[in-house]
């Protein structure tokens, strides 16, 4: 249990220090400055983090213009929306030069450039709104999305019908390949007739002489290993795997003598989970506190019998992981999943092994007092059937007899038996003695 403490222990210890991490990248150039920041990839809160700090580093460096680089296939609404108030409030020029796509919660970013540019196989559009498990979101949901890539785009001077009708299949564009049941989708050439692109260019240095910025120094900002990580970790898929794994790793070293690889990897899944979340600014350090608080319940409870510290170490836990997420459906289905995987594992690992072996026979009675192991509920009398007495009491029914100068509690069957008539033991059960009347020369 010591090694399991220290492991615990040394895990969060490793994950502080992946907190701090050192950016080696300083530019110092004299003249115009451009700063080149790629969004790439999934929208979700990570990218957020990733964007903030590289703003940041723009701002502070007194930068001329950025250049949002985007190739991705949309994303989070909720992390979309605040990536659009985070451009709103630079007030430093800004450029989305689209590379491939710019789809869905991409599209929306992009709007919020002053300029945008796309290569000749770019694409921006189809931002219809969808749930987690792949259905369009209701009509509330839609109507609001719908709005907001309307606003996006005349936030920018640009007509707000088209960013509507990527963003809503009921408006009818035939014109644009769009008819009434289909998203819009804008190629290069439609984008710049209706003013969604400012040119079409082959490469970034296209961009620049286009933006008359050919001659500055460019300054790429580029994820730290930390913000990858968190993107990576952030990732729907990725946070039901470590859940599962958190789950199946503990019960899995429930089954197993002393603290091992199962448990070490239910631990450490479970940091990373934190880890990831934190760093993509989702959750405070309050979270932290609050699973090592559910961890060391569930400590104690190896100690200390009732499990109430137990089932609050657990509770405490599942409430850090919904604190530490701004997504509670995607949360909850990853929690489902986790769940039923590591019952099926539980119960799979019970019927093989059984809780001979492991943590568990420290907590689960597994001992049965059977008279073979010499407990017995109560002494057997069996000898005494056929045993003859006298009743010292009358019985009606239960009374006292006398046998053989014995005093022994019984219970009469049939009609009522006086006092100082001659009985005859029938049957013992445990401790009941079943006693009959008898005729006095059968004494």
């Amino acid at each position: 249990m010591k090694r399991f403490i220290i492991q615990i222990l040394c895990g969060l210890l490793a994950v502080f220090t992946l907190l701090v991490v050192i950016d080696l990248d300083v530019v110092s150039a004299d003249g115009e400055t451009v700063y080149v920041i790629p969004i790439e990839n999934e929208v979700e809160r990570g990218l957020g983090a990733f964007l903030n700090r590289a703003i940041r580093e723009a701002r502070e460096a007194n930068a001329d213009h950025i250049i949002f680089e985007i190739n991705t296939p949309g994303g989070l609404v909720e992390a979309a929306n605040d990536i659009g108030e985070l451009l709103q409030s630079v007030e430093i020029d800004t450029t989305a030069y689209i590379r491939s796509r710019a789809l869905s919660a991409g599209s929306y970013i992009a709007l919020f450039s002053d300029y945008i540019y796309m290569s000749p196989q770019a694409t921006i559009g189809a931002s219809g709104i969808i749930t987690g498990d792949g259905n369009a979101a209701d009509q509330k949901a839609q109507s609001y999305w719908r709005e907001a890539m309307g606003s996006a785009a005349e936030a920018g001077g640009r007509d707000r019908l088209y960013a509507e009708a990527m963003a809503d299949a009921s408006i009818d564009l035939p014109e644009f390949n769009a008819p009434e049941g289909s998203y819009l989708t804008l190629g290069p050439t439609r984008a710049l007739e209706v003013g969604y692109s400012n040119g079409t260019v082959n490469s970034r240095q296209e961009v620049l002489d286009a933006l008359d910025l050919s001659t500055a120094t460019i300054v790429e900002v580029n994820q730290r290993p930390a913000e990858t990580l968190a993107r990576f970790l952030t990732n729907s898929i990725v946070v039901s795997i470590l859940l599962s794994l958190a789950g199946i790793g503990l019960v899995v070293e429930l089954y197993s003598p002393g603290f091992g690889v199962a448990g070490s990897i239910g631990v450490i899944s479970l940091i990373l989970f934190f880890y990831g979340h934190l760093i993509a600014g989702l959750a405070g350090y309050e979270v932290f506190v609050l699973l090592i608080i559910g961890l060391a319940l569930i400590i104690v409870e190896f100690f200390v019998p009732g499990g109430i510290l137990g089932g609050l170490g657990a509770m405490s836990i599942v409430v850090s992981l919904f604190m530490a997420t701004d997504n509670i459906f995607a949360l909850s289905l990853s929690l489902l999943i986790a769940i039923s995987l590591t019952i099926f594992v539980a119960i799979f690992l019970y019927k093989r092994i059984g809780l001979q072996k492991g943590l568990l026979r420290y907590i689960i009675l597994s001992d049965r007092e059977t008279v073979d192991k010499g407990y017995v509920s109560s002494v057997s009398r069996e000898q005494l059937i056929g045993l003859k007495g006298r009743a010292l009491t009358p019985l009606r029914p239960s009374g006292t007899g006398l046998f053989e100068g014995e005093r022994l509690d019984i219970i009469s069957v049939g009609n009522f038996i006086n006092q100082e008539d001659p009985i005859e033991i029938i049957s013992v059960n445990g401790s009941r003695i079943v006693v009959k009347r008898i005729e006095e020369e059968e004494v």
